[in-house]
């Protein structure tokens, strides 16, 4: 398994970034209230067959040319059914793919949230041309992270530049920690 929910978020975002989205959109939802942690990960790429969302679960089911073995959705359902949370995933071809998993909060076997900052910051370098779309709520408050806005602030500069990047991991980190604490 991954060491936290960062990494095993990213491994779907690629997912979506491989599927040739042009809008990918990651809702994540943490409630000490519920004891809940909510993930859903929503494109508008390729989609799949529903025989192949049938076998997406299967670790040696995988649409990748380098590898044998696709990793990430496989791992996101076995933590979901370790720690009493549910999973699901609905495609269709030439429309998209959603992907929503949640798990207990406190459960022994969930893993820390982890940098969600950084996992934003690979996904804009897999390619800075998707427009990307962060929501995170807690039971105290919300954050969201639009890259058409911060692609629009910057008119025309590369939101690849190493301080743009770095920028937009402490931002989201930092709107993370105000959404926690209850501060817009």
């Amino acid at each position: 398994m991954m060491q936290d929910l960062a990494m095993q978020t990213l491994e779907i975002l690629m997912n979506s970034v491989g599927a040739k989205a042009d809008t990918v959109i990651l809702r994540i939802r943490e409630s000490e209230h519920d004891n809940r942690i909510d993930i859903e990960v929503e494109d508008n790429g390729c989609g799949m067959s529903p025989e192949m969302v049938q076998k997406v679960t299967d670790p040696f089911t995988t649409s990748r040319k380098t590898r044998k073995v696709g990793l990430g959705v496989a791992f996101m359902k076995g933590l979901t059914e370790q720690c009493n949370g549910s999973f699901d995933i609905q495609s269709t071809v030439g429309v998209g793919t959603t992907v929503r998993a949640s798990i207990q909060k406190d459960h022994i076997d969930a893993p820390p949230m982890g940098d969600l900052g950084e996992m934003i910051m690979y996904v804009i370098q897999a390619d800075e041309n998707i427009d990307f779309r962060f929501y995170y709520t807690t039971d105290n408050g919300n954050f969201e992270f639009l890259s058409e806005a911060v692609k629009q602030e910057l008119e025309g500069v590369s939101l690849l530049e190493p301080e743009i990047l770095l920028w937009i991991k402490e931002y989201i980190n930092e709107g993370i920690i105000h959404a926690k604490e209850g501060m817009e």
